[in-house]
């Protein structure tokens, strides 16, 4: 019988040739047969369908797990001493990641200057062609509250309209909490049963988002195949060196930041974590969604990284909205990026107030495609950039949203396996086939 290691190791690679034959594919269309009909009914009636219908499967189920995986995930501490504990480790790694996030982010675009010598021509050009969407992203951040009543909007009036509006997810998660919370602090039967429910609506969840994540193999290829034939190579050299800027500072929060807490706070090996959380990174990047990814990412996390569920599910389903480094440094880069652009000179002030806002604003954002569009429209007009110059980088966003998504994953995993460390009974486990041997003798 196939073990579940290998099946995830199947699914991994079958998602890898996907999201390969799907770039090739829609590259060659791109040069071979650039704006034909055919493409154009291709992308819209069949491929485009065919990604969607995988994403609002996904969303239809997410909601319910989130609900259960953090319910559980508090109920499961045990006691509210051990939900204080682990709580404050996430807050303090998740504001520390994310600070180190956006100085990253303006350090290097100070160094580079990305928005200095575009030739005004075609911004122009980009701008009215992102004009509409972009007047949509303003008037979207615009109905958004702020100051006190942005900390306020984080409790629902309505925990079931807050579940129903992907924007709201904070609120709703804020529901869950509580909830959760509740149920620590109640020890009767009622109460037990009812966590006995809770837990079999996230093992149905799980089941049937696993049954959902089969078809990410086809969903891959077809969100690639759109990309590429729609936007081919100019995807990748339009605005190239903003783009280029967004992608150093992802980098080096990926391949720096993250190896160095977790080896100086976790112990564990870069390598071998990365190898292990892989299948995470692909469904990141090709749903360029967290939320949509957090069943996938709690598989990882328990079954490949041997992390207890009590804090996986925790940390995993707050990272999911809380915990996004990779959101804050693409705030960070494309506000200093626009300012440059229309010579608008930021004080040192200035600055600071982005770094705080985008610190805030990864925390808040929804994990869902493109969901830090409004705050960067919001961001802007604080500091005096024609916010509807956001049109710019449209035309290169959905790339570099699933780039920023699938560090804002890594983000989470790296946060869960750090809080993990030095909890009472939990076997840390090395990543890699030690580790895989550690976890059958330790089940969760």
């Amino acid at each position: 019988m196939e073990s579940p290691r290998q099946r995830s190791v199947s699914l991994q690679m079958k998602m890898l040739i996907g999201f390969l034959i799907g770039l090739v594919a829609g590259l060659i269309v791109n040069q071979t047969q650039p704006g034909a009909d055919w493409v154009l009914w291709l992308t819209s009636y069949v491929t485009q369908p065919i990604g969607n219908i995988f994403l609002r499967l996904l969303f239809m189920l997410v909601i319910p797990l989130l609900f259960s995986a953090l319910v559980m995930g508090i109920a499961e501490m045990g006691d509210i001493r051990a939900l204080k504990r682990i709580g404050i480790k996430t807050l303090v790694y998740t504001v520390l990641l994310s600070s180190i996030a956006v100085v990253i982010a303006l350090t290097v675009t100070n160094l580079f200057n990305p928005g200095r010598g575009i030739d005004p021509a075609q911004a122009q050009a980009m701008l009215e062609t992102g004009g509409s969407r972009a007047s949509a992203i303003v008037s979207q951040g615009a109905d958004q509250p702020g100051g006190v009543a942005a900390f306020i909007d984080i409790i629902p009036i309505n925990a079931a309209s807050a579940a129903s509006d992907n924007t709201k997810i904070l609120s709703f998660m804020f529901f869950a909490l509580v909830f959760g919370i509740g149920l620590l602090l109640v020890d009767s039967p009622a109460a037990r049963r009812l966590e006995e429910v809770i837990q079999g609506l996230f093992d149905v969840m799980m089941k049937l988002i696993g049954l959902v994540i089969r078809l990410a193999p086809i969903a891959v290829t077809c969100f690639m195949f759109n990309l590429a034939a729609l936007f081919g190579w100019e995807l990748l050299i339009r605005l190239g060196a903003y783009a280029g800027v967004v992608l150093l500072a992802l980098g080096l929060h990926m391949f720096v930041v993250y190896p160095l807490a977790l080896r100086l706070f976790a112990g564990v090996s870069p390598i071998g974590f990365f190898r292990n959380i892989q299948e995470a990174m692909v469904v990141a990047f090709s749903t360029s969604s967290s939320n949509a990814t957090l069943p996938t990412a709690l598989r990882v996390a328990e079954q490949k990284l041997n992390l207890p569920p009590r804090v996986s599910r925790f940390v995993l389903t707050i990272g999911a909205t809380a915990n996004q480094n990779g959101t804050a440094i693409f705030e960070g880069v494309t506000v200093l990026f626009l300012a440059q652009f229309f010579s608008v000179e930021l004080t040192l002030w200035q600055q600071v107030t982005v770094l705080l806002v985008c610190i805030l604003g990864g925390i808040g954002t929804a994990g869902v495609p493109s969901g830090s569009l409004p705050v960067v429209a919001l961001i802007l007009g604080m500091v005096g950039v024609p916010p509807l110059g956001i049109g710019l980088v449209l035309g290169v966003d959905r790339f570099l949203d699933m780039c920023r998504t699938t560090l804002n994953v890594a983000g989470d995993l790296t946060i869960a396996t750090i809080v993990a460390r030095g909890e009472e009974h939990v076997p840390i486990a090395p990543p890699g086939e030690e580790g895989a041997a550690v976890a059958e003798a330790h089940p969760s």
